[in-house]
């Protein structure tokens, strides 16, 4: 095939998961349930943290910010795919597909960065509780939060602009339900040997290094907690990071597995179906994950169903 002007390209096709039509309903019933689900769950968390001040803690700041980002990552890409679906339209503008992969990178590269600063939030409170307050005051925990949303945008903003020098052939099919950043280098014509190398030297630094300060924090809590004596206090201590491992290993282990997988077995299609775990189903799991058995959530939640119950 021959490289075909970039300033001629009028649209990609997203081939998504299946063509049968018998299934195509499902797909779309599944897909909605999960994208509501996920809407509503994240913003009931936002709400909480918001209306109730004794959640103005450092580790509910860092939680709010990653259920925007969850909100705002499931939106970049199941609208489109269900849109597409009901108009039996595969397309996707150029413009469109840039986008999407910009806005999905921003928020992928956002979660690695919120996960990591709430495993040092966790590791402040328990190896060094006295200076708890000092360490994590308000103002080192907004600047933490607007490096990471900026570095994110900055980031994205560079792959974009290397896709911008590509030119692509006539075969511009997708594997996927929306439009990956390296899927979407692949289908180019020319050289892609620099957007690769870029791409995999920011995956090894932007997303081990975060997973390594993850690793170290939760080496250094370990210690802390074998140090504590009495029981209670050990499991009390665990408690407060159960759920951002929890969510941890979902995130990672999914995104991990779907790499893998698409590496052993050199199929685009299984890789997307995969894929949905860390793209759809995990934003959709983290609030029930950071609301289980969180008696502070619930407090939270309850006064604001109280305050909806009495308006009505």
């Amino acid at each position: 095939m021959k490289p075909g002007n970039i300033t001629g390209i009028i649209e990609f096709i997203l081939l998504g998961f299946s063509e049968e039509p018998k299934l195509q309903p499902l797909i779309v019933g599944l897909f909605l349930s999960i994208y509501v689900i996920t809407v509503l769950g994240n913003l009931l968390l936002i709400l909480a943290v918001i209306s109730d001040s004794h959640l103005h803690t450092p580790m509910y700041f860092f939680l709010s910010n990653l259920s925007l980002v969850d909100i705002c990552s499931t939106t970049t890409t199941v609208p489109k795919m269900l849109v597409n679906i009901q108009t039996h339209s595969k397309v996707i503008s150029y413009e469109g597909c840039l986008i999407q992969m910009y806005f999905f990178t921003v928020f992928g590269v956002l979660d690695n960065f919120l996960l990591t600063l709430m495993a040092y939030d966790r590791f402040v409170a328990i190896c060094h509780p006295l200076h708890y307050l000092v360490i994590m005051n308000p103002q080192l925990c907004r600047l933490l939060a607007l490096m990471c949303w900026a570095l994110s945008f900055l980031h994205s903003l560079l792959h974009s602009l290397m896709v911008l020098r590509l030119s692509f052939c006539a075969e511009l099919k997708i594997h996927h339900f929306f439009c990956e950043l390296i899927q979407v280098v692949q289908l180019s014509c020319t050289d892609t040997f620099p957007n690769t190398l870029v791409f995999y030297l920011s995956s090894v630094f932007l997303g081990g290094c975060p997973l390594a300060g993850i690793f170290y924090s939760y080496y250094r809590i370990l210690s802390s907690i074998r140090g504590i004596s009495s029981a209670q206090g050990k499991y009390k201590a665990f408690s407060t990071c159960a759920s951002h491992i929890s969510v941890v290993c979902l995130f990672y282990g999914t995104a991990l597995g779907v790499y893998m997988s698409s590496t052993i077995t050199h199929s685009s299609h299984s890789s997307a179906i995969a894929s949905i775990m860390y793209t759809v189903v995990t934003p959709m799991l983290n609030p029930f994950i950071y609301s289980l058995r969180n008696k502070d959530i619930e407090k939270a939640l309850k006064i604001i169903f109280v305050k909806e119950t009495k308006k009505a």
